[in-house]
């Protein structure tokens, strides 16, 4: 594939999102982190404690780094108005710190778009399944959070078939690199304790729904608690539909979407699943049906797992292949 691919922090989800493109045969042309260096970026390309080594060919010559025969730039630049993106067709903003249009501006000085790796408050939204053909040749966008793209799927396929009338999500969530080993001090004081612990934590990610799919504006509500697991996370929603329906009915149309509209992003386990069993699992969204609950015919909790890592990252990639006009 001829995208050309530049990557601003090579974190958790920019490893992830470069080791997706890899994977696809999608060439990464630049990675951009202040923090980084030519060995490191080798060492974190074959080693990862969470997702197992990969089997890339990885070589540094001089100033360059080499994957499976591929040159790939690096830079170190903090400011995005000083890199020298030459050009990229786009730019996945991954260091979590330029979140807003004005502060991935400078990105456009020498790429033809952005994509946020995080919610925005003042970019568009998108999510893979969802929204994602409401793009409009948005320069600057945002893929939403892993916990939005696990929700959105969900939320839309029971409004569309039963109407949502209210719900409220909890997201039981995996330990992220914002959360410290021991206590510090933080502005808001659970969020700084050790992620030894279960801590309850605010999320945008059920507001966020609402701004993907409108017609849930006020009806939903969400918090997580953040849990000492290395990766992989569980949505929790618990809705009340406005028409009648029951557990099973739910299934199978989540099996019929699954062949559908949201073939390889949604998928349905009738087995008796634990969280590790979705450690690299490519979909946002996996419904588990023996895990949700019904009380009578309007009333369900509804339980979906999903990789907040992996799982994220290649729904970013289906985005820039869409967006770019490659699907």
């Amino acid at each position: 594939m001829s995208l050309k691919i530049g990557i601003n922090g090579f974190g958790r989800i920019g490893k992830l999102v470069h080791r997706v493109l890899t994977e696809r045969n999608i060439h990464t042309f630049k990675i951009n982190d202040p923090f980084l260096n030519l060995e490191f970026a080798k060492y974190a390309m074959y080693y990862d404690s969470t997702h197992g080594r990969s089997n890339f060919k990885i070589e540094v010559n001089e100033d360059l780094l080499y994957v499976n025969d591929k040159e790939i730039k690096v830079s170190y630049e903090r400011d995005p108005e000083k890199i020298d993106w030459e050009d990229c067709d786009v730019v996945i903003e991954a260091s979590g710190v330029f979140t807003t249009k004005e502060k991935c501006q400078g990105h456009l000085k020498t790429a033809k778009k952005v994509l946020i790796t995080a919610p925005s408050a003042d970019c568009p939204m998108f999510v893979y399944g969802v929204n994602h053909t409401k793009y409009n040749n948005e320069e600057i966008f945002s893929n939403a959070s892993c916990t939005t793209n696990c929700l959105a799927p969900l939320a839309k396929l029971i409004h569309e078939k039963f109407g949502i009338q209210e719900g409220l999500m909890t997201t039981v969530h995996s330990v992220t690199n914002s959360q410290s080993t021991l206590d510090i001090y933080k502005s808001k004081f659970r969020s700084g304790r050790s992620s030894q612990n279960i801590i309850p934590a605010s999320t945008g990610a059920a507001k966020a729904v609402t701004k993907v799919i409108p017609e849930l504006q006020g009806k939903i509500n969400g918090m997580a608690f953040r849990v000492p697991v290395q990766n992989v996370s569980v949505v929790d929603f618990v809705v009340k539909t406005q028409k009648e329906t029951s557990l099973e009915e739910i299934l199978e149309k989540v099996k019929e979407a699954a062949k559908g509209d949201l073939k390889g992003v949604m998928c349905y386990t009738t087995d008796e699943v634990v969280s590790s069993d979705y450690n690299g699992c490519s979909l946002s969204c996996v419904f588990d049906y023996k895990a949700s609950m019904q009380i009578n015919s309007t009333f369900f909790k509804l339980i979906a797992w999903y990789d907040n890592e992996y799982g994220y990252s290649c729904r970013v990639v289906d985005l820039i292949k869409y967006v770019c006009g490659e699907n």
